[in-house]
């Protein structure tokens, strides 16, 4: 299949869908829906880039002029679909609204669309009513293509590089912010095109899950939870967590992590085609609970991944959502005891007709740093 042909094939899958539902239009700017629908990755501006697809007329990709090059470059312009660009004292609206010989019913807008976007497409066009385009194309980003798999599996493989050398700069005096500078270098160095986060969390800042990182200087006993990621050359991105010890940790800590291991495999081993979201959250989950630590684990057990770090699938509890083969998600259970230290185990988990496949093979064993 041709790279514009991939697209092409996409495109369609929302026409059907914009039929099913009875929609006049969906509407997408930049961001990751229009990466994904046509391959163009553009880069948000104050001035109007959309997609603007429909049930009864061609495709449009409206740029602005100084944008015409980098679209037509991209896969969209190979499918010989129109881009049209529009100069500094056009209206790009105004354009829209021609090509669409006036414009009403019910459109669909992406999500993650500007505010000011919005109100002024309700503003110029009074005869349509806005609903989101979320449901639509989350149920298209949802189940990862063979190709998009592999891309998360590469992802997952430079992630894993990077937490196989993160004993190498952890240690008793330096500080989380000198570490997580160490490690981002690391993640570049590894692969990835962007570091989209680095958390080190060491002792009582471990109890926070989205701590990033301090002054703190790391001291001997402290356990550590580094929670990295970043985005791959194909645009995909990676997420692993580890927890590490610098020096021998308390007993206590000890035990409660062997507790959180269970939990995050008992979690792995419910993820199967036709569960739902809620149980595999349970599963780990009571493991938790059954050992004192339920009213510490304060967040979901998961989350998507793909063109974005989070996105659907969310696996939590009371989340109805049947899980299908092709799904990919994170299973990280954690403990966050306020004052004094936390853990976490985060791995990338595809769900297939076979069970899970877990692309981050780094250990989940607590790894011990000697003191120095």
């Amino acid at each position: 299949m041709s790279g514009s042909q991939y697209f092409v094939n996409r495109i369609n899958r929302v026409v059907e869908q914009l039929q099913e539902s009875a929609l006049s239009a969906m509407f997408i700017t930049p961001g990751s829906d229009l990466s994904y629908l046509i391959g163009y990755h553009a880069v948000p501006l104050e001035r109007l880039t959309m997609l603007v697809v429909t049930q009864n007329h061609e495709p449009f990709l409206i740029v602005p002029r100084l944008e015409r090059s980098a679209a037509l470059a991209s896969p969209f312009g190979a499918t010989g679909w129109e881009v049209i660009s529009w100069g500094e004292s056009d209206d790009p609206y105004a354009i829209i609204g021609d090509r669409l010989n006036g414009l009403s019913g019910t459109i669909a807008l992406d999500g993650h669309m500007w505010a000011d976007r919005v109100l002024t497409i309700q503003g110029r066009f009074p005869d349509i009513d806005c609903v989101s385009a979320a449901p639509i194309i989350n149920a298209i980003r949802v189940i990862k293509s063979l190709d998009e798999l592999d891309h998360l599996r590469e992802a997952a493989a430079a992630i894993d590089r990077v937490h196989a050398q993160v004993p190498r700069f952890l240690r008793a005096g330096r500080t989380e912010r000198e570490v997580g500078r160490d490690i981002a270098d690391l993640i570049l160095a590894e692969g990835h095109s962007s570091v989209d986060f680095v958390i080190v969390a060491a002792g009582p800042n471990g109890a926070s899950p989205h701590h990033e990182v301090s002054d703190r200087v790391i001291q001997d006993g402290d356990p550590v939870v580094v929670d990295i990621g970043g985005t791959m050359p194909s645009g995909y991105c990676s997420d692993c967590t580890r927890t590490y010890s610098v020096g021998e940790p308390s007993p206590e800590f000890l035990d409660s992590y062997e507790v959180l291991q269970r939990a995050q495999v008992l979690s792995t081993q419910a993820v199967r085609d036709g569960a739902r979201s809620h149980d595999i959250d349970a599963a780990g989950r009571n493991e938790l609970t059954e050992h004192g630590l339920g009213e510490f684990f304060i967040h979901r057990t998961g989350h998507g991944i793909g063109l974005d770090t989070h996105e659907e699938p969310y696996i939590g509890p009371d989340n109805p959502t049947v899980i299908s083969s092709g799904m990919v998600f994170s299973i990280e259970p954690g403990f966050y005891i306020e004052g004094r230290y936390g853990a976490r185990i985060e791995d990338i988990v595809i769900c297939t007709p076979e069970g899970p496949e877990t692309l981050n093979k780094q250990t989940r064993d607590l790894v011990v740093i000697p003191s120095s």
